[in-house]
């Protein structure tokens, strides 16, 4: 049979939508879910994250009882947070107490939970390790039964969770939180739980107060120093943005010789120092430093610095705080989500916000009590009516033939609701005494006493801010610790310390880019000077360790680097070769080197095969920033011939190829800033001609340079006779 001819098949259609639908429906839920649902903390300083295994722990009676195996608590977490396990299980181990991420950690461990200060340190699996609520999280949960704050449907609707906690004090000051949401982040800094309680106090009794009085700085658990500015600490509080510096702490053991870090900045981890430790050795930026290891153990955190002989233990710290990250900066970005909406807010913000929405807790606290006193008094008026004639209640009872006109026979009886009428007919037989009864009406006036005060409090704003005050005074004496980062007042900017060395050296430069730096002792004692075969000197110069080398190439680049950079070498070895040191392009070449001195004086000048010579201002070539490699560093117009350092201005003497020469004086060249610039014509080349060197013209050899010497540039020149050279052949 014939096959079928094969269906062609039909591509669909393109679907299209104007990107603006797609970034509605599509990006914007999703933006809003992450700022709003993960990753800002809200006024109780808590992200939706954290709070739902709090919580979860709360309901598992983790509060008062022993500890259970966190894989537990994760698995009962995803209930309320249905992510991966692992996602919940490194909010624990943030929150832990082994961890030491918080001042005042809110899970009591046991275990290891890794540390903060730690990037390698990893945390034991979920099913090694126990927890349960710290004690501190009486304070989060003492009045979440008292409808103070709202609950919401968990994800598949089976229970309810809270919106937040009903944190007694300022927890979004004290605990550290950072959080990168879409288009926008959040970075905490943790304050002291004592500072920000008497800081809420003073707030609440003056909004007007100087927040520094009592709130100096931040405080974070892996102490360290902090340098305290009040200019940067004052515009942090009132910005709610801003950045402080912290350091290490350090001690100095002289019989060991060594120095020991025991505190380091909350931004970083001691594998971080270690290795920029480690490059800075190698680099041979450390001279003074034989070797650094980590010896943190169970009484804590421990770098040990082993010093060489001689060595001077503050230069070496200073040097470590420029070098490394054990001197930080710690940005803050105080944004929250108030109402849903994300805010930046200043400190004083901050305090507003959370003692507004503390005195909205406390006020739904206290209506929650009076409406528990109103319904235990309307039972008590109802027993209250029995007392008067219990006979007739137990007749009424008695005489009823079904159980269901019970209580409807007692409500016409006593004239009483059915709420009191189920009260009065659940007493048990043996209550029906009148001691019992009298003890339970002898209530009433007692309650009525809690139900006026309550209602009392209600109508008076000053005695829920009362109320507020007592309970943060409390917590501040039963929680409160001593600052752990310490405040360096007195830090005044110290001139960067220069890790190099300073004494005289010679610098020796090959024609194929061979670089030699050699003491003069080591000169003196050393012999001729070894080049590679085919190689010859090239350029030679006296500075000190601590100057600097700028290389010119055939690309046009300028490489700077520092002599100090360099090993020491003698005059037998090749030295460093300058494309291979400085990481120059593939085929690029050295054709100029110089030393520009500390302050950069003088010009370059640049002469050109195309007879045009330019005067560069040696200052066009210092740069602020550690940059080493800098672009256009000079005319790429025509191939460079000669250059050289102009101190001061002199004769050249230039020479082109047909043997001839012009002498000019360089006061006729204008210095230009742009390093770019093609100068000015000094000589023209006849065709088929080019500029063949330069040099100053007491070295060129000339005898009677009256003869070169031109009155207007650019020129011609004269041809250069035996005579005029004498019995030296001159050489370019």
């Amino acid at each position: 049979m014939p096959k079928k001819p094969k269906a062609e098949l039909t591509p669909a259609p393109l679907r299209r939508e104007p990107i603006t639908t797609t970034l509605k429906q599509n990006f914007m839920p999703y933006a809003m879910s992450v700022i709003i649902s993960r990753a800002i903390p809200e006024i109780d300083g808590f992200k939706p994250s954290h709070r739902k295994l709090l919580y979860t722990m709360y309901k598992m009676g983790l509060l008062t009882g022993a500890r259970t195996k966190s894989a537990n608590v994760v698995g009962q977490t995803m209930r309320l947070n249905p992510h991966g396990d692992s996602a919940i299980y490194e909010t624990m181990v943030r929150l832990a107490r082994g961890n030491e991420s918080l001042l005042h950690p809110f899970v009591d461990s046991k275990g290891n939970f890794g540390k903060v200060f730690s990037r390698d340190m990893a945390y034991a699996a979920s099913r090694y390790t126990e927890v349960k609520l710290d004690a501190i999280c009486h304070e989060l949960f003492a009045d979440i039964e008292s409808d103070t704050v709202d609950f919401t449907d968990n994800y598949d609707n089976t229970m309810r969770e809270p919106v937040l906690l009903p944190t007694a004090f300022p927890n979004v000051l004290v605990s550290a939180n950072q959080g990168i949401a879409v288009g926008m982040a959040s970075q905490m800094c943790g304050f002291n739980l004592s500072e920000v309680c008497k800081t809420t106090v003073a707030y609440m009794k003056d909004p007007g107060c100087d927040l520094l009085e009592t709130l100096p700085a931040p405080d974070f658990s892996t102490g360290g120093e902090l340098l305290y500015s009040q200019n940067e600490m004052r515009s942090l509080y009132e910005t709610g943005r801003g950045s402080f510096r912290v350091r290490a702490r350090w001690r100095h053991d002289p019989k060991a010789g060594v120095i020991e870090i025991y505190e380091i900045p909350y931004s970083t981890t001691v594998e971080a120092v270690i290795d920029a430790v480690g490059k800075l050795m190698k680099e041979g930026k450390l001279r003074d430093v034989a070797d650094m290891r980590d010896e943190t153990d169970l009484s804590g955190l421990k770098l040990t610095v082993d010093l060489k002989r001689g060595a001077d233990p503050e230069r070496v710290m200073k040097l470590l705080f420029q070098k490394t990250t054990l001197m930080d900066s710690f940005s803050c970005n105080f944004n929250i989500l108030i109402a849903g909406t994300p805010r930046v807010l200043p400190v004083r913000g901050v305090l507003e916000e959370w003692c507004a929405w503390r005195r909205d807790c406390v006020r739904r606290r206290c209506f929650f009590q009076a409406g528990k006193l109103k319904e235990k008094l309307h039972l008590l008026y109802a027993l209250q009516k029995v007392l008067l004639d219990i006979d007739r209640a137990i007749r009424v009872i008695r005489e009823t033939e079904e159980e269901a006109e019970v209580v409807p026979n007692l409500m016409i009886a006593f004239g009483i609701d059915e709420v009191q009428a189920s009260f009065i007919a659940d007493i048990r037989l043996r209550n029906i005494n009148k001691q019992y009864i009298l003890k339970r009406v002898e209530e009433v006036s007692a309650l009525e006493g809690e139900l006026a005060e309550l209602e009392n409090t209600l109508q008076t704003p000053s005695k829920i801010d009362r109320i507020i005050i007592d309970e943060l005074k409390a917590i501040e004496k039963k929680y409160g610790k001593p600052r752990k980062t310490l405040l360096i007042y007195d830090h005044a900017e110290e001139p960067a310390a220069d890790e190099a060395e300073d004494y005289p050296v010679h610098v020796f430069l090959s024609r194929e880019g061979y670089i030699k730096k050699i003491t003069p002792l080591s000169l003196r004692m050393s012999g001729e000077q070894k080049y590679k075969e085919g190689d010859a000197p090239f350029l030679q110069w006296e500075g000190t360790n601590r100057g600097e080398v700028l290389v010119f190439t055939n690309r046009y680049q300028c490489y700077k680097a520092r002599l100090h950079d360099f090993d020491d070498s003698k005059a037998s070895v090749l030295g460093d070769y300058l494309p291979a040191k400085l990481g120059m392009d593939e085929g690029e070449t050295v054709v100029f080197a110089c030393l520009p001195g500390a302050d950069y004086a003088g010009h370059l000048l640049f002469f050109f095969e195309n007879g045009r010579a330019a005067r560069v201002e040696m200052s066009s070539y210092q740069t602020l920033s550690n940059r080493r490699k800098l672009t256009g560093a000079y005319s790429d117009k025509s191939p460079l011939v000669t250059a050289l350092v102009l101190r001061e201005d002199m004769e050249m003497a230039v020479f082109t190829s047909d043997k001839r020469c012009v002498i000019f004086h360089t006061a006729a060249l204008e210095p230009k800033s742009s390093r770019g610039t093609q100068g000015v014509g000094v000589v023209s080349p006849k065709r088929g001609q080019r500029v063949a060197g330069a040099r100053a013209a007491a070295e060129s050899g000339i005898l009677n340079p009256a003869r070169f010497r031109v009155r207007s540039l650019p020129a011609v020149g004269a041809a250069v006779r035996p005579e005029d050279i004498g019995e030296e052949q001159l050489s370019l």
